[in-house]
């Protein structure tokens, strides 16, 4: 009888209406958790003003939220992986929005902290978009199409800035919240048309559900699945190595193993035979790094997000002893952070150009050593115009690396671990945001703007090192 795997089928398939609706989805959920981000930009200083708290509770509204991420990452991946993605999305799009929109009429300091860690909690989840989009996609062009994903991104963070920008002039702080928390509840309406993934499904042994979501998938595109019956086949396995080891273009010589009802891995067992693949010998060295590449590109974005909004404040003061005018600096404030979002679109452009030409680690590394050199000149007080410039170019290479590592980490790991892999990686990431605060806002505060760059530039450099090191290219791969 003949078969066919879900490579076979959406290979088949190309990518069609139905991967567009999933991307449109997928790519709110992406632009959402930006957005969320952002506003930390744009709320404490307000926060500041508005409840007289200090410079250090200040750093603490960011950091909490990026603690309760870190929890939901490891969480929902779990979650995802031991129960569906849909399960995953459903319970995080709800307490992201229920939270979100909280926040906004929060009585006083303590509530609105426990309101945005549990934001944080629920965007944690939003991983789970990116796998979950990813595992709708052929592999042919798969890097590119993770690129245009990233675009949600972008467009969410020059958003939150427009809106900011707008709001804040007219209206209070709790507006830009409520603002600001509206994607997700979309999401949430919408939420009823959502699939499950088909690889998902397939490592469930659940066959019947898989082809369901495919023909509903052929249908949209307009076209027939190949012939025959689906049939998964579990894990690509490494063959051959004695007598080749790696083939000439890098990557790992494989073949595929058929999976029966048997050693399919059930959902029971899931969370756990999980983390045992993520910490086997296979992928001991893949997750490590990846782990540490994750915070490196976590901090560096959210400290150029925060940068941002405190450097060039932070040049005036330090150089002329007095603090800025309240008006003043809002208008900076807004300005510079709007620029420098901009900058993340040549970023994705250049990522989309060279990652399925030179790989993904080869991109990676370049980006992150040229986000380095654009930092260096930072060191010392700079013209205004100029540190726009350099955070400008900084934060280009920087949106780049982060995409392409959002793209190389679900392409590493196999079906059965992905959500759980990349969750766990992105919360090692929440880390990156925790700390960052200090760094960007609370040494610059002191004016150590000096040690504050060298701190960038070390954490960079050694992650675009880690990205050398990493055992496997991963482009032209198939996900497993």
């Amino acid at each position: 009888m003949e078969t066919y795997t879900t490579d076979d089928a959406l290979t088949a398939m190309g990518f069609g209406k139905f991967q567009a609706l999933v991307l449109v989805y997928a790519g709110t959920g992406w632009l959402a958790d930006s957005m969320e981000l952002m506003l930390l930009s744009f709320v404490g200083p307000l926060i500041r003003q508005q409840w007289n708290v200090s410079a250090q509770h200040e750093s603490l509204l960011s950091s909490i939220v990026f603690t309760g991420m870190l929890i939901g990452s490891c969480s929902w991946g779990y979650i995802s992986d031991k129960y569906g993605r849909r399960t995953a999305l459903l319970f995080s799009i709800i307490l992201t929005t229920g939270a979100g929109f909280l926040s906004a009429l929060s009585p006083n300091y303590t509530f609105l902290l426990v309101f945005r860690f549990l934001v944080g909690l629920g965007v944690g989840g939003t991983h789970v978009f990116s796998s979950w989009f990813l595992e709708f996609v052929p592999t042919k062009n798969r890097g590119t199409w993770m690129i245009v994903f990233s675009v949600f991104w972008t467009i969410g963070t020059i958003l939150e800035a427009s809106l900011a920008w707008v709001v804040l002039s007219r209206l209070s702080w709790r507006w830009l919240l409520a603002f600001t928390a509206l994607p997700c509840f979309l999401l949430l309406l919408l939420f009823i048309i959502v699939p499950e993934s088909p690889r998902y499904l397939c490592v469930q042994n659940r066959l019947s559900d898989a082809t369901v979501v495919l023909e509903r998938m052929a249908k949209a595109n307009k076209v027939a699945l190949p012939p025959g019956v689906l049939t998964y086949h579990k894990e690509t396995q490494l063959v051959g190595l004695a007598q080749n080891p790696i083939s000439q273009n890098g990557h790992l010589p494989v073949r595929e193993n058929d999976c029966t009802a048997d050693n399919a891995m059930s959902s029971k067992s899931g969370g756990i035979e999980a983390l045992r693949i993520l910490f086997s010998r296979k992928f001991i060295r893949s997750t490590l790094l990846i782990w540490f590449v994750w915070f490196a590109n976590a901090f560096a974005y959210y400290g150029l997000v925060l940068l941002s909004s405190q450097l060039s404040d932070a040049n005036r003061r330090c150089t002329s002893g007095q603090k800025s005018e309240v008006r003043e600096k809002n208008v900076n404030l807004y300005k510079d952070v709007f620029i420098t979002s901009l900058a993340e679109f040549p970023g994705l452009v250049i990522s989309a150009i060279i990652v399925d030409w030179l790989g993904r680690k080869a991109t990676m590394w370049i980006l992150l050593f040229g986000c380095c050199a654009f930092l260096g000149p930072l060191a010392v007080h700079q013209k205004e115009s100029l540190t726009t410039a350099l955070l400008f170019g900084a934060r280009a290479c920087g949106m780049g690396s982060s995409t392409v590592l959002c793209l190389y980490a679900p392409e590493v790991y196999p079906t059965s671990a992905r959500s759980t892999g990349v969750g766990i990686a992105s919360a090692i990431g929440r880390i990156g945001g925790i700390i960052c605060p200090i760094i960007a806002v609370g040494m610059l505060r002191s004016c150590h703007q000096m040690e504050a760059i060298l701190v960038f530039e070390l954490v960079l450099g050694v992650a675009g090192v880690a990205c050398i090191l990493f055992p496997m290219e991963t482009k032209g791969r198939e996900m497993k």
